[in-house]
Protein backbone atom coordinates (compact mmCIF):
# COMPACT_ATOMS: atom_id res chain seq x y z
CA UNK A 1 0.00 0.00 0.00
CA UNK A 2 1.41 3.40 -1.03
CA UNK A 3 1.77 5.99 1.73
CA UNK A 4 1.81 9.72 1.09
CA UNK A 5 4.49 11.15 3.36
CA UNK A 6 2.85 14.58 3.42
CA UNK A 7 0.37 15.46 6.12
CA UNK A 8 -2.56 17.43 4.72
CA UNK A 9 -4.40 20.04 6.70
CA UNK A 10 -7.74 18.78 5.38
CA UNK A 11 -8.79 15.77 3.31
CA UNK A 12 -12.38 15.77 2.01
CA UNK A 13 -14.04 12.54 0.87
CA UNK A 14 -16.62 13.22 -1.83
CA UNK A 15 -16.81 15.75 -4.65
CA UNK A 16 -20.49 16.67 -4.30
CA UNK A 17 -21.87 20.12 -3.40
CA UNK A 18 -20.77 19.92 0.25
CA UNK A 19 -17.27 18.63 -0.52
CA UNK A 20 -16.53 20.93 -3.45
CA UNK A 21 -17.89 24.05 -1.74
CA UNK A 22 -15.93 23.32 1.44
CA UNK A 23 -12.80 22.62 -0.61
CA UNK A 24 -13.14 25.94 -2.42
CA UNK A 25 -13.79 27.93 0.78
CA UNK A 26 -10.91 26.36 2.71
CA UNK A 27 -8.46 26.76 -0.17
CA UNK A 28 -9.59 30.36 -0.59
CA UNK A 29 -8.81 30.90 3.12
CA UNK A 30 -5.29 29.49 2.80
CA UNK A 31 -5.86 25.92 4.04
CA UNK A 32 -4.16 23.03 2.26
CA UNK A 33 -7.02 20.81 1.10
CA UNK A 34 -7.40 17.66 -0.98
CA UNK A 35 -10.77 16.47 -2.32
CA UNK A 36 -11.12 12.80 -3.29
CA UNK A 37 -13.88 11.83 -5.74
CA UNK A 38 -14.36 8.19 -6.69
CA UNK A 39 -15.83 8.80 -10.15
CA UNK A 40 -14.02 9.96 -13.26
CA UNK A 41 -16.43 12.89 -13.70
CA UNK A 42 -19.43 14.53 -12.04
CA UNK A 43 -22.06 13.10 -14.40
CA UNK A 44 -24.46 11.54 -11.89
CA UNK A 45 -28.16 11.43 -12.84
CA UNK A 46 -29.39 11.28 -9.25
CA UNK A 47 -27.83 14.58 -8.27
CA UNK A 48 -30.15 17.52 -7.60
CA UNK A 49 -30.35 20.38 -10.08
CA UNK A 50 -31.78 23.16 -7.89
CA UNK A 51 -29.68 26.04 -6.54
CA UNK A 52 -31.88 28.06 -4.24
CA UNK A 53 -31.58 31.77 -3.38
CA UNK A 54 -29.50 30.96 -0.27
CA UNK A 55 -26.90 29.12 -2.39
CA UNK A 56 -26.87 31.82 -5.05
CA UNK A 57 -26.25 34.34 -2.26
CA UNK A 58 -23.14 32.38 -1.26
CA UNK A 59 -21.88 32.56 -4.86
CA UNK A 60 -22.52 36.32 -4.80
CA UNK A 61 -20.52 36.70 -1.58
CA UNK A 62 -17.66 34.83 -3.25
CA UNK A 63 -17.79 37.17 -6.25
CA UNK A 64 -18.73 34.28 -8.55
CA UNK A 65 -22.43 34.80 -9.18
CA UNK A 66 -22.29 36.74 -12.45
CA UNK A 67 -19.89 34.25 -14.03
CA UNK A 68 -21.95 31.32 -12.76
CA UNK A 69 -25.13 32.73 -14.28
CA UNK A 70 -23.43 32.77 -17.68
CA UNK A 71 -23.80 28.96 -17.64
CA UNK A 72 -26.96 27.59 -19.26
CA UNK A 73 -29.72 27.46 -16.66
CA UNK A 74 -33.43 28.11 -16.12
CA UNK A 75 -34.95 30.36 -13.50
CA UNK A 76 -38.07 29.56 -11.45
CA UNK A 77 -39.48 32.65 -9.70
CA UNK A 78 -42.32 30.60 -8.24
CA UNK A 79 -42.89 27.01 -7.21
CA UNK A 80 -46.03 25.54 -8.75
CA UNK A 81 -47.83 22.22 -8.48
CA UNK A 82 -50.69 20.84 -10.52
CA UNK A 83 -53.27 18.79 -8.68
CA UNK A 84 -55.44 16.89 -11.15
CA UNK A 85 -54.99 19.62 -13.74
CA UNK A 86 -55.46 22.58 -11.35
CA UNK A 87 -52.28 24.66 -11.08
CA UNK A 88 -51.46 26.37 -7.80
CA UNK A 89 -48.52 28.60 -6.83
CA UNK A 90 -47.23 27.27 -3.49
CA UNK A 91 -44.18 29.53 -3.12
CA UNK A 92 -43.32 32.95 -4.55
CA UNK A 93 -39.67 33.99 -4.10
CA UNK A 94 -40.22 37.64 -5.09
CA UNK A 95 -40.10 38.99 -1.53
CA UNK A 96 -37.04 37.15 -0.26
CA UNK A 97 -34.25 39.40 1.10
CA UNK A 98 -31.71 37.92 -1.31
CA UNK A 99 -29.98 39.13 -4.46
CA UNK A 100 -31.54 36.35 -6.57
CA UNK A 101 -35.25 35.88 -6.00
CA UNK A 102 -35.52 32.62 -7.88
CA UNK A 103 -34.35 29.02 -8.02
CA UNK A 104 -31.71 28.32 -10.66
CA UNK A 105 -32.10 24.95 -12.39
CA UNK A 106 -28.75 23.75 -13.71
CA UNK A 107 -27.32 20.24 -14.14
CA UNK A 108 -25.32 19.59 -11.00
CA UNK A 109 -22.30 18.44 -12.97
CA UNK A 110 -22.02 21.93 -14.47
CA UNK A 111 -22.16 23.45 -10.98
CA UNK A 112 -19.51 21.06 -9.63
CA UNK A 113 -17.21 21.62 -12.61
CA UNK A 114 -17.58 25.35 -12.01
CA UNK A 115 -16.60 25.01 -8.33
CA UNK A 116 -13.69 22.72 -9.22
CA UNK A 117 -12.30 25.20 -11.74
CA UNK A 118 -12.56 28.07 -9.24
CA UNK A 119 -10.91 26.03 -6.47
CA UNK A 120 -8.08 25.11 -8.85
CA UNK A 121 -7.12 28.79 -8.88
CA UNK A 122 -5.58 28.25 -5.43
CA UNK A 123 -2.21 26.44 -5.28
CA UNK A 124 -3.15 24.79 -1.96
CA UNK A 125 -6.15 22.97 -3.52
CA UNK A 126 -6.07 19.56 -5.18
CA UNK A 127 -8.80 17.33 -6.59
CA UNK A 128 -8.12 13.67 -7.29
CA UNK A 129 -10.73 11.95 -9.42
CA UNK A 130 -11.06 8.15 -9.69
CA UNK A 131 -9.98 7.91 -6.05
CA UNK A 132 -12.40 6.13 -3.74
CA UNK A 133 -12.09 6.48 0.02
CA UNK A 134 -12.38 3.02 1.59
CA UNK A 135 -11.61 3.51 5.27
CA UNK A 136 -10.08 5.54 8.07
CA UNK A 137 -6.60 5.72 9.56
CA UNK A 138 -6.87 5.83 13.33
CA UNK A 139 -4.50 6.26 16.25
CA UNK A 140 -6.28 5.41 19.47
CA UNK A 141 -9.69 7.08 19.29
CA UNK A 142 -8.52 9.76 16.85
CA UNK A 143 -8.92 9.77 13.06
CA UNK A 144 -5.61 10.76 11.44
CA UNK A 145 -6.31 10.11 7.76
CA UNK A 146 -7.96 7.90 5.17
CA UNK A 147 -7.38 4.79 3.15
CA UNK A 148 -8.26 5.13 -0.52
CA UNK A 149 -8.10 3.26 -3.81
CA UNK A 150 -6.93 5.14 -6.89
CA UNK A 151 -5.55 4.46 -10.33
CA UNK A 152 -2.14 3.85 -8.77
CA UNK A 153 -3.53 1.31 -6.28
CA UNK A 154 -4.14 1.46 -2.53
CA UNK A 155 -3.26 4.70 -0.74
CA UNK A 156 -2.90 6.03 2.78
CA UNK A 157 -3.29 9.78 3.24
CA UNK A 158 -2.81 11.52 6.58
CA UNK A 159 -4.61 14.73 7.51
CA UNK A 160 -5.28 17.00 10.48
CA UNK A 161 -8.97 16.77 9.58
CA UNK A 162 -10.93 14.29 7.50
CA UNK A 163 -14.31 15.52 6.25
CA UNK A 164 -16.88 12.92 5.20
CA UNK A 165 -18.90 14.47 2.37
CA UNK A 166 -19.43 11.13 0.66
CA UNK A 167 -23.22 11.16 0.59
CA UNK A 168 -26.10 9.25 2.12
CA UNK A 169 -24.30 5.93 1.62
CA UNK A 170 -21.24 7.34 3.40
CA UNK A 171 -18.47 4.81 3.84
CA UNK A 172 -16.68 6.99 6.38
CA UNK A 173 -19.59 7.52 8.75
CA UNK A 174 -20.09 3.75 8.77
CA UNK A 175 -16.39 3.10 9.39
CA UNK A 176 -16.43 5.69 12.17
CA UNK A 177 -19.27 3.89 13.95
CA UNK A 178 -21.42 7.02 14.21
CA UNK A 179 -25.02 6.45 15.28
CA UNK A 180 -27.74 7.09 12.67
CA UNK A 181 -31.34 8.05 13.46
CA UNK A 182 -33.73 6.86 10.73
CA UNK A 183 -36.79 9.08 10.12
CA UNK A 184 -38.34 7.07 7.28
CA UNK A 185 -39.97 8.01 3.99
CA UNK A 186 -43.22 6.74 2.41
CA UNK A 187 -41.90 6.86 -1.15
CA UNK A 188 -39.20 5.89 -3.60
CA UNK A 189 -38.55 7.53 -6.97
CA UNK A 190 -38.37 6.02 -10.46
CA UNK A 191 -35.88 8.12 -12.42
CA UNK A 192 -35.87 8.37 -16.24
CA UNK A 193 -35.41 10.73 -19.16
CA UNK A 194 -37.82 11.89 -21.85
CA UNK A 195 -37.01 14.21 -24.77
CA UNK A 196 -38.06 17.86 -24.70
CA UNK A 197 -39.91 19.27 -27.70
CA UNK A 198 -40.34 22.80 -29.07
CA UNK A 199 -43.17 24.50 -27.22
CA UNK A 200 -42.71 22.52 -23.99
CA UNK A 201 -42.89 24.51 -20.74
CA UNK A 202 -39.55 25.91 -19.57
CA UNK A 203 -39.99 25.62 -15.83
CA UNK A 204 -40.16 22.48 -13.67
CA UNK A 205 -43.43 20.59 -13.49
CA UNK A 206 -45.00 18.69 -10.59
CA UNK A 207 -48.23 16.78 -11.24
CA UNK A 208 -50.26 15.31 -8.36
CA UNK A 209 -52.92 12.67 -9.00
CA UNK A 210 -54.36 10.15 -6.55
CA UNK A 211 -51.91 7.26 -6.51
CA UNK A 212 -49.16 8.98 -8.50
CA UNK A 213 -46.89 12.04 -8.53
CA UNK A 214 -44.66 13.03 -11.44
CA UNK A 215 -41.91 15.66 -11.23
CA UNK A 216 -40.18 16.89 -14.42
CA UNK A 217 -36.96 18.95 -14.46
CA UNK A 218 -35.82 20.82 -17.56
CA UNK A 219 -32.30 19.72 -18.58
CA UNK A 220 -32.38 21.73 -21.82
CA UNK A 221 -32.53 18.86 -24.34
CA UNK A 222 -34.52 16.43 -22.19
CA UNK A 223 -36.79 16.16 -19.19
CA UNK A 224 -35.34 14.47 -16.13
CA UNK A 225 -38.39 12.78 -14.66
CA UNK A 226 -39.05 11.47 -11.18
CA UNK A 227 -42.14 9.29 -10.72
CA UNK A 228 -42.94 8.81 -7.03
CA UNK A 229 -44.16 5.39 -5.91
CA UNK A 230 -45.02 3.91 -2.53
CA UNK A 231 -41.87 2.72 -0.79
CA UNK A 232 -41.09 -0.87 -1.63
CA UNK A 233 -43.67 -1.10 -4.43
CA UNK A 234 -41.26 -1.31 -7.39
CA UNK A 235 -42.00 -4.99 -8.03
CA UNK A 236 -45.76 -4.26 -8.07
CA UNK A 237 -45.17 -1.51 -10.66
CA UNK A 238 -43.07 -3.84 -12.80
CA UNK A 239 -45.60 -6.66 -12.48
CA UNK A 240 -48.24 -4.44 -14.11
CA UNK A 241 -45.94 -4.11 -17.10
CA UNK A 242 -44.14 -1.33 -18.92
CA UNK A 243 -47.17 -0.49 -21.06
CA UNK A 244 -49.27 0.12 -17.94
CA UNK A 245 -46.48 2.30 -16.55
CA UNK A 246 -46.46 4.37 -19.73
CA UNK A 247 -50.23 4.72 -19.52
CA UNK A 248 -49.97 6.03 -15.95
CA UNK A 249 -47.46 8.64 -17.09
CA UNK A 250 -49.70 9.69 -19.97
CA UNK A 251 -52.66 10.14 -17.61
CA UNK A 252 -50.53 12.24 -15.26
CA UNK A 253 -49.10 14.52 -17.99
CA UNK A 254 -50.82 14.18 -21.40
CA UNK A 255 -48.11 16.47 -22.84
CA UNK A 256 -45.58 13.59 -22.82
CA UNK A 257 -47.81 10.92 -24.38
CA UNK A 258 -46.13 11.16 -27.79
CA UNK A 259 -42.63 10.49 -26.41
CA UNK A 260 -43.18 7.61 -24.00
CA UNK A 261 -41.92 5.12 -26.59
CA UNK A 262 -38.46 6.29 -25.51
CA UNK A 263 -38.99 4.08 -22.44
CA UNK A 264 -38.16 0.86 -24.28
CA UNK A 265 -37.49 -1.37 -21.25
CA UNK A 266 -37.19 -1.26 -17.48
CA UNK A 267 -33.47 -0.67 -18.00
CA UNK A 268 -34.45 2.89 -18.96
CA UNK A 269 -36.00 3.37 -15.50
CA UNK A 270 -33.79 3.50 -12.41
CA UNK A 271 -34.82 3.29 -8.76
CA UNK A 272 -33.79 6.03 -6.34
CA UNK A 273 -34.36 4.76 -2.81
CA UNK A 274 -35.40 7.68 -0.62
CA UNK A 275 -33.87 7.85 2.84
CA UNK A 276 -34.34 10.47 5.54
CA UNK A 277 -31.92 10.16 8.43
CA UNK A 278 -29.39 12.08 10.54
CA UNK A 279 -26.42 11.38 12.73
CA UNK A 280 -26.88 11.95 16.43
CA UNK A 281 -23.25 13.14 16.51
CA UNK A 282 -21.58 14.45 13.36
CA UNK A 283 -17.96 14.16 14.47
CA UNK A 284 -15.17 12.27 16.14
CA UNK A 285 -11.70 13.53 16.98
CA UNK A 286 -10.19 14.26 13.56
CA UNK A 287 -13.39 13.55 11.58
CA UNK A 288 -16.43 15.66 10.62
CA UNK A 289 -19.47 14.63 8.55
CA UNK A 290 -21.42 17.21 6.53
CA UNK A 291 -24.13 17.20 3.86
CA UNK A 292 -25.92 13.93 3.18
CA UNK A 293 -23.25 12.05 5.14
CA UNK A 294 -24.54 13.84 8.25
CA UNK A 295 -28.23 14.05 7.28
CA UNK A 296 -29.90 12.44 4.28
CA UNK A 297 -32.76 14.69 3.22
CA UNK A 298 -36.11 14.00 1.62
CA UNK A 299 -36.47 15.26 -1.98
CA UNK A 300 -39.35 17.47 -0.74
CA UNK A 301 -38.56 21.04 -1.82
CA UNK A 302 -35.26 20.10 -3.48
CA UNK A 303 -33.52 21.36 -0.35
CA UNK A 304 -30.77 18.76 0.12
CA UNK A 305 -28.09 20.32 -2.10
CA UNK A 306 -28.64 23.73 -0.50
CA UNK A 307 -28.50 22.42 3.05
CA UNK A 308 -25.22 20.70 2.13
CA UNK A 309 -23.82 24.02 0.86
CA UNK A 310 -24.89 25.74 4.08
CA UNK A 311 -23.05 23.05 6.07
CA UNK A 312 -19.92 23.72 4.02
CA UNK A 313 -20.09 27.48 4.59
CA UNK A 314 -20.57 27.06 8.34
CA UNK A 315 -17.74 24.51 8.54
CA UNK A 316 -15.35 26.78 6.64
CA UNK A 317 -16.25 29.77 8.81
CA UNK A 318 -15.51 27.83 12.00
CA UNK A 319 -12.60 25.64 10.91
CA UNK A 320 -10.45 27.64 8.45
CA UNK A 321 -8.44 29.53 11.07
CA UNK A 322 -7.76 26.59 13.43
CA UNK A 323 -6.81 24.42 10.44
CA UNK A 324 -4.47 27.05 9.07
CA UNK A 325 -2.84 27.68 12.45
CA UNK A 326 -2.67 24.01 13.49
CA UNK A 327 -4.88 24.56 16.55
CA UNK A 328 -7.90 22.46 15.51
CA UNK A 329 -9.65 20.64 18.39
CA UNK A 330 -12.68 18.42 18.68
CA UNK A 331 -14.49 21.39 20.23
CA UNK A 332 -14.31 23.17 16.87
CA UNK A 333 -16.05 20.19 15.24
CA UNK A 334 -18.71 20.21 17.94
CA UNK A 335 -19.35 23.87 17.14
CA UNK A 336 -20.10 23.01 13.50
CA UNK A 337 -22.79 20.54 14.54
CA UNK A 338 -24.11 22.94 17.17
CA UNK A 339 -24.63 25.56 14.47
CA UNK A 340 -26.14 23.29 11.80
CA UNK A 341 -28.01 20.63 13.81
CA UNK A 342 -31.10 22.69 14.67
CA UNK A 343 -31.81 23.99 11.13
CA UNK A 344 -31.31 20.43 9.86
CA UNK A 345 -33.78 19.00 12.36
CA UNK A 346 -36.34 21.74 11.66
CA UNK A 347 -36.03 21.19 7.91
CA UNK A 348 -36.46 17.44 8.24
CA UNK A 349 -39.45 17.95 10.54
CA UNK A 350 -41.21 19.98 7.83
CA UNK A 351 -40.24 17.48 5.13
CA UNK A 352 -41.48 14.49 7.14
CA UNK A 353 -44.74 16.31 7.93
CA UNK A 354 -45.31 16.95 4.21
CA UNK A 355 -44.34 13.36 3.34
CA UNK A 356 -46.75 11.89 5.86
CA UNK A 357 -49.65 14.32 5.37
CA UNK A 358 -49.54 14.85 1.60
CA UNK A 359 -47.22 12.54 -0.35
CA UNK A 360 -48.09 9.34 1.53
CA UNK A 361 -51.87 9.81 1.20
CA UNK A 362 -51.57 10.84 -2.46
CA UNK A 363 -49.50 7.76 -3.30
CA UNK A 364 -51.91 5.60 -1.33
CA UNK A 365 -54.85 6.98 -3.32
CA UNK A 366 -56.36 8.44 -0.15
CA UNK A 367 -56.46 12.09 -1.26
CA UNK A 368 -59.81 13.33 -2.53
CA UNK A 369 -59.93 14.34 -6.20
CA UNK A 370 -60.78 17.81 -4.90
CA UNK A 371 -57.91 20.30 -4.47
CA UNK A 372 -56.62 19.97 -0.87
CA UNK A 373 -57.73 22.73 1.47
CA UNK A 374 -54.24 24.17 2.05
CA UNK A 375 -53.74 24.54 -1.72
CA UNK A 376 -57.16 26.16 -2.15
CA UNK A 377 -56.17 28.70 0.52
CA UNK A 378 -52.86 29.43 -1.22
CA UNK A 379 -54.70 29.99 -4.49
CA UNK A 380 -56.97 32.59 -2.81
CA UNK A 381 -54.48 34.21 -0.39
CA UNK A 382 -51.11 34.95 -2.01
CA UNK A 383 -49.47 36.01 1.29
CA UNK A 384 -49.62 32.35 2.40
CA UNK A 385 -46.96 31.59 -0.22
CA UNK A 386 -44.32 33.58 1.69
CA UNK A 387 -43.60 30.98 4.38
CA UNK A 388 -43.00 28.12 1.89
CA UNK A 389 -40.86 30.50 -0.19
CA UNK A 390 -38.66 31.31 2.80
CA UNK A 391 -38.46 27.66 3.86
CA UNK A 392 -37.48 26.45 0.38
CA UNK A 393 -35.49 29.48 -0.75
CA UNK A 394 -33.50 30.32 2.37
CA UNK A 395 -33.98 27.65 5.01
CA UNK A 396 -34.03 28.17 8.74
CA UNK A 397 -30.46 29.48 9.12
CA UNK A 398 -28.88 30.73 5.90
CA UNK A 399 -25.11 30.97 6.23
CA UNK A 400 -22.84 33.74 4.97
CA UNK A 401 -19.20 33.59 3.94
CA UNK A 402 -16.90 34.97 6.66
CA UNK A 403 -13.65 33.27 5.67
CA UNK A 404 -10.88 35.55 4.38
CA UNK A 405 -9.56 35.24 0.85
CA UNK A 406 -5.89 34.65 0.07
CA UNK A 407 -4.40 35.51 -3.30
CA UNK A 408 -5.39 33.05 -6.04
CA UNK A 409 -3.57 32.24 -9.24
CA UNK A 410 -4.27 34.41 -12.25
CA UNK A 411 -7.86 34.58 -13.48
CA UNK A 412 -6.70 33.16 -16.83
CA UNK A 413 -5.34 30.07 -15.09
CA UNK A 414 -8.47 29.78 -12.94
CA UNK A 415 -10.72 29.71 -15.98
CA UNK A 416 -8.70 27.03 -17.75
CA UNK A 417 -7.69 24.83 -14.82
CA UNK A 418 -8.77 21.22 -15.24
CA UNK A 419 -11.28 20.08 -12.58
CA UNK A 420 -9.64 16.66 -12.62
CA UNK A 421 -6.12 17.87 -11.88
CA UNK A 422 -4.28 16.89 -8.73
Amino acid sequence: MARDSRRLQCCIAGGGPAGMMLGLLLARAGVEVLVLEKHADFLRDFRGDTLHPSSLEVLHELGLLEEFLELAHQKAFQMRVRFEGQEVVVADFGRLPTRCKYIAFIPQWDFLNFLAAKAAAYPNFALRMRTEVTGLLEEGDRVVGVRARGEEGELELRADLVVAADGRQSVLRERAGLSVEELGAPMDVLWFRLPRRPGDPVGPMAEFFPGRILVMLNRTTYWQCGFLIRKGSLEEVKARGLEAFRAELARAVPLITDRLDDLRSWEDVRLLTVRVDRLTQWYRAGLLCIGDAAHAMSPVGGIGINLAIQDAVAAANLLAEPLRSGTLTTEHLRQVQARRDRPTRMTQRVQVFFQNRVLGPVLGGQISPRLPRVLRMMARLPFLRRAPARFVGMGFRPEHVHTPAVTARSSELASTASPTSS
